[in-house]
């Protein structure tokens, strides 16, 4: 579209506007990734309580193990390896500008994930659960969500066959997200509900593609015997057990892009707020960490749990690990107030 003046033509969208358009349309996959993880910080934060909401979950009240010296130790490995990978995660935002934060995606990624992964298999190992298997892992705590193992703010799941989803403890999901950062929690749950109904939908596809590979497993035609190209409701109902039940760690699986992903460039390229991603993240891996450390140390017995952090390396000491404990465990396990546990942390 043109004006004319005079004897020139002046177009209305400058190269600078189409550049600045065609920037922002790019942008709209990285945007979308970051109101997804700003929406899961603000529902947490919005439904949090001091101790994560634990001391209200029976199944918290009964969780208890029989563990030898061999046993805590080989927990004491996995929460160390946490423990370093949460640290990095902090260094780099005690380092970065925004530039900085940017490029620093293509590691932060996939430290939020195996940070959050590994204090789950910590988690798992008081509860029985001693695998590597990362199926097996993801079947297993989302057998705990539901269950009611997490709190509220994380306890959301989805659940159902393609095209028939359903959203559980999200009361607002069903509400139409927003391109726009959550500033209320309708905002929040409309986002994660369609962060959740993506991520099942993605897992579905993958699994048909799964099943349909393997001959001993395709759905075929009763009437030909031909592996089915085309599915219908029926035949995505067959393969529904096979999902599980989609969760938060799902959501944060989605963290595990390969360096040499070229997704990871569509964000890497984005015009988005990089700081507030990367303490979004934060934020999420700290609830979620601070969450399995109190199951541990209720399964370990809080005195062997502080010698734990008391034995830790010199850079994992007197830091957030340390304050976690001080905040949110012991107040959880001694029924005591955050400021009459300041000298058992130390």
């Amino acid at each position: 579209m043109t004006t004319i003046t005079e004897n020139n033509i002046l177009p209305l969208v400058t190269d600078e506007q189409k550049q600045a358009e065609e920037t922002w349309r790019k942008s709209i996959p990285a945007q979308v990734f970051l109101n997804y993880f700003f929406a899961i910080n603000y529902h947490i934060q919005e439904n949090d309580d001091a101790t994560g909401g634990l001391q209200h979950l029976p199944f918290f009240r009964a969780h208890q193990a029989e563990l030898t010296e061999t046993d805590v130790q080989a927990i004491g490995k996995l929460l160390q390896a946490c423990w370093s990978t949460e640290y990095a995660l902090r260094a780099t935002a005690e380092l970065g500008d925004e530039d900085y934060l940017r490029n620093a995606l293509h590691w932060t990624f996939p430290q939020a994930y195996h940070t959050i992964l590994s204090g789950l298999q910590a988690f798992l190992y008081t509860a029985g659960v001693r695998s590597n298997n990362p199926s097996l892992i993801r079947r297993e705590v989302g057998r705990l969500v539901v269950r009611n193992a997490y709190p509220r703010p994380v306890s959301f799941y989805a659940a159902g066959a393609y095209g028939d989803f359903s959203i559980h403890r999200l009361p607002l999901a069903g509400y139409k997200p927003g391109l726009h950062i959550a500033g209320k929690e309708i905002e929040a749950q409309a986002q994660i509900g369609q962060f959740l109904r993506t991520t099942r939908k993605m897992k579905a596809q993958w699994t048909r593609q799964q099943v349909q590979a393997n001959p001993n497993t395709a759905l075929r035609s009763q009437k030909t015997g031909k592996v089915l190209d085309k599915w219908t409701a029926s035949h995505w109902q067959q393969i529904t057990w096979r999902l599980g039940y989609t969760t938060i760690f799902d959501l944060l699986g989605r963290l595990r892009i390969s360096q040499s992903s070229r997704e990871i460039e569509r964000y890497v390229e984005a015009e988005i707020d990089f700081k507030l991603f990367h303490q979004s993240l934060l934020n999420i891996v700290s609830y979620l960490n601070g969450i399995h450390e109190s199951y541990i140390a209720k399964a370990v017995g809080l005195e062997r749990y502080q010698q734990l952090v008391r034995e830790l390396p010199k850079h994992l000491q007197n830091n957030f690990v340390a304050e976690r404990l001080r905040t949110r465990i012991e107040p959880l396990l001694t029924g005591q107030e955050p400021e009459q546990q300041m000298g058992i942390a130390a």
